[in-house]
């Protein structure tokens, strides 16, 4: 079996030059790369650039190469196109069939996965016509990432950033290992809470747990790989952005309850990855506790935190909304997932067994995904990208129909 075969399309933003890097790591993971690059993206990254990283001919031209209908055969023999950046123009011709040039004829003659990766400044993303374009573009089956929010040209910010190259190298290596053409859950709204709250003592000090969010990220990745938007709320995590995750950063269980909350009043999934703090201190101690000589420390005096999975699971934002929540145990692990399962109330529980050398921080998991009805589905060790590939295959067959 041959590279797989993907188009690099690279249209005219200041962006540009990071897809280089995208080029790059999508050329050392065994994929031959063809790189499309617009006319005007020549003004940013040139055409010798383009063809000595990726080893192919680069050309904007449909009139070169003629005997090999290089605008029909290029799109027809690729496993995915991927345009990063896609400039508010390239989405309009994309949206309208418009075919001027050669990436734009690949576009339209391509049977395969499309990805785009939009960058541009924030009014050019919030204008009307380009939602309606993005609308119509995932209508039609192509993923859609969601821009980043962060520093763009000149002093502006806000969203319109390409994400990082790596991240959106991990969309379109997601999108190729599942190997359809039509994303499962475009049009769907998931919110995923990952990571693990930490409850203050005082200034300097907390208490907290061991969850490093690698799981809720893989969670987060995986869905937007599938078509879905995604609100990631992130709690105390050093992990970098998902490519088209909006993510909201809170600290406590508090927080992380109004984050939640906020987010999941329109979606059609929430996913409760994050290990949450069943307690914290009842009492806040404005300074650093000092240690006394001689004298013990005095007890630290707890109170429950909210039950954020019960109570979204009780009181549904939407009907037909799915709840899915995560159960990490050190003993009797599936009486105590069975028995957690009936008590909270959600679809689907995940079930797994932790300790302090085992799934915390690691790249791989293993659990067993419990249903309020279905069968029990046991997940072997292996890495937690497929754990979240599981568990939105199980989501996916719960969700009611998109409304027209």
């Amino acid at each position: 079996m041959g590279k797989p075969k993907v188009v690099l399309g690279v249209s005219g933003g200041i962006a540009a030059y990071k897809s280089c890097e995208l080029l790059r790591l999508l050329t050392e993971s065994g994929h031959d790369v063809r790189v499309v690059p617009t006319a005007a993206s020549l003004n940013f990254v040139g055409e010798a650039t383009w063809a000595a990283l990726s080893g192919n001919p680069a050309s904007t031209e449909v009139w070169e190469t003629v005997h090999e209908v290089p605008h029909v055969r290029i799109g027809q023999s690729a496993d995915l196109v991927v345009v990063a950046p896609a400039t508010a123009d390239m989405l309009a011709k994309a949206a309208h069939g418009l075919a001027d040039d050669l990436l734009t004829n690949t576009l339209l003659t391509a049977r395969c996965p499309v990805v785009f990766a939009p960058a541009m400044h924030t009014e050019m993303w919030e204008h009307p016509a380009t939602q309606e374009n993005v609308a119509t573009l995932r209508r039609r089956g192509a993923l859609v990432i969601e821009p980043a929010v962060g520093r763009l040209t000149g002093k502006d910010t806000g969203k319109g950033r390409l994400p990082d190259p790596a991240e959106i190298y991990e969309v379109c290596r997601r999108v190729l290992a599942r190997g359809v053409d039509e994303p499962d859950l475009v049009g769907r709204h998931v919110v995923i809470s990952a990571g693990g709250t930490r409850e203050p003592l005082d200034p300097v000090r907390f208490l907290g747990n061991r969850s490093s969010g690698k799981q809720g990220y893989a969670l987060a990745r995986t869905a937007v790989a599938r078509g879905a938007r995604v609100t990631l709320v992130a709690a105390n995590t050093a992990l970098a952005d998902p490519a088209g995750a909006d993510v909201v950063r809170v600290g406590t269980a508090v927080q992380l309850r109004e984050a939640v909350l906020e987010a999941a009043a329109d979606a059609d999934v929430v996913v409760m990855a994050a290990a949450v703090a069943d307690f914290r201190p009842a009492e806040y101690a404005g300074g650093k506790i000092k240690k006394k000589d001689g004298q013990d420390p005095a007890p630290v005096a707890l109170v429950r935190n909210p039950d954020v999975l019960a109570e979204i699971s009780a009181d549904r934002a939407r009907d037909g909304q799915v709840v899915v929540g995560f159960a990490a145990e050190t003993d009797d692990v599936l009486a105590n997932g069975r028995a957690k399962l009936l008590r909270k109330g959600c679809d689907l529980l995940v079930v797994n067994e932790v300790g302090e050398t085992r799934t915390f921080g690691s790249e791989e998991n293993e659990a067993v995904i419990l249903a309020s009805e279905g069968p029990e589905i046991q997940v072997p060790y292996g890495p937690k990208e497929a754990l979240a590939e599981a568990i939105w295959d199980q989501v996916a067959v719960r969700l009611q129909p998109r409304r027209a």
